[in-house]
């Protein structure tokens, strides 16, 4: 996929030492839009406790045989990316880095706080040789606060954000989302949406600025209707409490006849009323907020829902003014027309292994769209490459690798 108009992030230099989701998903949505990402990565074999982890291995290829080809080839969070290989342990591989950073315009870490100051590459040493940096450290609780040595993930960020206490059934334990609020939302939407931010301001002030990026900050800031409600009326939530939580008939989901399920979003009476006149109840249009009869037209559209497939009742609301939606598997959601329609499923020509296809780019911008222009490269690809760009000899670069400086 590729295009000749110009890329909104072209120029953009960022060296990337994030590992996890949300910091990879971050630079690749830095990435998509044009900026020139590096995926800074361990020299050697992996010490310690990630020696064992296998995490990133289903998901990425870490070796250059034909399934690490492959994997590589799909995983998405490394696409239109760049990657060198340091040992940030050793002084020769911190001066490497220093060179990268030199001519970067941003470095996105994703280390416990403390971890970059002892491995020499903090926002204060970095920011010393280069004042333009923009330096976004990415935690799950962030640089201050009693929370911050704390260790985490989604599920841990969404339960302190408040988030988790107000998803699913009453009566039943709360319903775990995938990693999608506090890994992608809170935390690498949110990093490239800050990065940017400061990249703008650069422009104004000539310098540029740290950012303490905490994933359960992330949470709690995209609470923030429900955090108004919260301050101005003590509104409390727990499962299917209020009307966006599955508290009311017009915001729900049912289960049609054959096992499958539709979303209602018909929160304005002009919507529910269109449903309820379809559905052959028009009188549940007149008492749509009246508490004592929700869970009577609850019960009546459990029932009616059940009447028909899922199809039949597409093919009958969705050209009736009715908010309806199929409730979608993953493999329905990226074959879907509309999904296709809009290039949210990318296809992109790899090397050995045929097209492969990856989630599109979101954001549709006129004059700089983004692209997928290439898949993830392999750990340490472009590490000769990334080193000639700094000024290092190839006897140089041979004496580095053998010590294991680079790899």
């Amino acid at each position: 996929m590729s295009s000749d108009r110009p890329l909104a992030l072209a120029g953009i230099r960022v060296l990337d030492l994030s590992r996890l989701t949300p910091g990879p998903y971050g630079s690749m949505l830095l990435g998509d839009m044009g900026a020139d990402v590096i995926m800074v990565e361990e020299a050697g074999r992996p010490s310690g406790r990630r020696a064992g982890r296998k995490l990133q291995a289903t998901v990425r290829g870490d070796d250059y045989s034909e399934e690490g080809r492959r994997q590589a080839a799909y995983y998405a969070l490394g696409r239109n990316k760049r990657s060198i290989r340091i040992n940030l342990k050793s002084a020769e591989g911190r001066e490497v880095f220093y060179r990268l950073a030199a001519n970067a315009d941003v470095v996105l870490e994703g280390f416990r706080p403390g971890v970059t100051e002892r491995l020499g590459v903090d926002y204060a040493t970095l920011s010393a040789r280069n004042p333009r940096l923009v330096y976004c450290s990415l935690s799950g609780y962030g640089q201050t606060g009693p929370y911050t040595q704390l260790v985490g993930h989604d599920i841990n960020y969404v339960s302190i954000g408040g988030a988790l206490g107000m998803i699913g059934r009453q009566g039943r334990p709360p319903a775990i989302p995938m990693n999608t609020i506090a890994d992608y939302a809170g935390g690498g939407l949110m990093a490239a949406f800050a990065i940017c931010v400061a990249l703008l301001a650069r422009r104004r002030t000539g310098r540029g600025q740290y950012i303490d990026l905490a994933m359960s900050d992330g949470v709690l800031s995209l609470l923030t209707g429900i955090g108004a409600l919260h301050f101005s009326e003590g509104l409390e939530l727990e499962p299917e409490s209020h009307r966006m939580n599955g508290g009311e008939a017009y915001y729900n989901t049912y289960e049609t006849a054959d096992g499958k399920w539709i979303s209602i979003g018909s929160v304005e009476p002009w919507f529910f009323a269109r449903l309820c006149e379809i559905l052959g109840r028009p009188a549940y249009a007149e008492v749509q907020y009246d508490a004592a009869k929700r869970e009577e037209i609850k019960g009546y559209l459990r029932e009616r829902f059940k009447t028909k497939t899922r199809a039949e009742w597409l093919a009958l609301l969705q050209e009736e003014d009715v908010c309806v939606a199929p409730v979608y598997t993953l493999e329905e959601a990226f074959t879907d027309p509309h999904a296709r329609a809009r290039g949210m499923v990318a296809e992109l020509p790899v090397a050995g292994i045929g097209m492969v296809r990856q989630v599109g780019v979101g954001p549709k911008l006129s004059e700089t769209p983004g692209q997928v222009r290439g898949p993830a490269p392999l750990p340490g690809q472009h590490t000769n490459e990334l080193l000639k760009e700094c000024g290092y000899e190839p006897e140089t670069i041979a004496a580095y690798r053998a010590q294991e400086v680079v790899a």
